[in-house]
């Protein structure tokens, strides 16, 4: 079976397995979207009401942002993962609760073990904090970090602020252009680091 069938089965699978109490209010579980061959995978927070219409992720302002950050360094949706910790669009657009982040934990790890991509890079502070509960967006965006964690497909991870906090704010729409300029240079670092050549 292809990677990318399997990706199919294994979205398909959660979204009649999982047991998140927002399925009962959303229309309809989003599930990621891109290259399950990907070196890059964009962990997003929940989706909302645009995502939740058209099943995904990042359709919305922030999505349309999210592209020309992309194509701000020679890349397209279809050559990385996009997803989120929160499968189905929390009412109002709610921040997601605890007992959802985890409901979705596990659909989330599938993902990333089938693509094991090299790099995570978390859009906000409710996808950086389920794996790094400690830390403060605002400290550590834009800094490359490496960390092993146990059972665990990825040990390179890259916090970003969230696209649709920076849409209507000048000064964090600069910072994330900024951070989000040396993706490349990450790649490369990490590609040295795991003793393959640098594309």
């Amino acid at each position: 079976m292809k990677k990318a069938d399997k990706l199919r089965t294994l979205h398909e699978r959660w979204s009649k397995e999982n047991t998140c109490t927002l399925k009962a209010t959303a229309t309809q579980a989003v599930f990621g979207d891109g290259s399950p061959s990907a070196e890059i995978v964009f962990v997003g927070e929940a989706p909302g009401k645009r995502e939740d219409e058209r099943g995904l992720p990042f359709v919305g302002a922030s999505g349309t942002f999210l592209a020309e950050l992309l194509a701000s360094i020679g890349l397209r949706r279809e050559d990385v993962y996009i997803t989120n910790i929160v499968k189905y669009r929390p009412p109002d657009n709610r921040d997601p609760k605890l007992s959802e982040k985890e409901a979705c934990a596990q659909w989330l790890m599938d993902e990333l073990l089938l693509i094991r991509p090299k790099l995570v890079v978390f859009l906000g502070r409710h996808s950086m904090n389920t794996f790094f509960p400690e830390l403060k967006i605002s400290d550590v965006h834009g800094k490359i970090m490496h960390q092993h964690i146990k059972n665990f497909p990825v040990e390179w991870f890259l916090p970003l602020y969230h696209p649709a906090s920076a849409l209507y704010n000048g000064s964090l729409r600069t910072v994330l252009k900024a951070d989000f300029a040396q993706i490349p240079r990450f790649l490369n670092t990490i590609s040295c680091r795991s003793g393959k050549t640098p594309k």
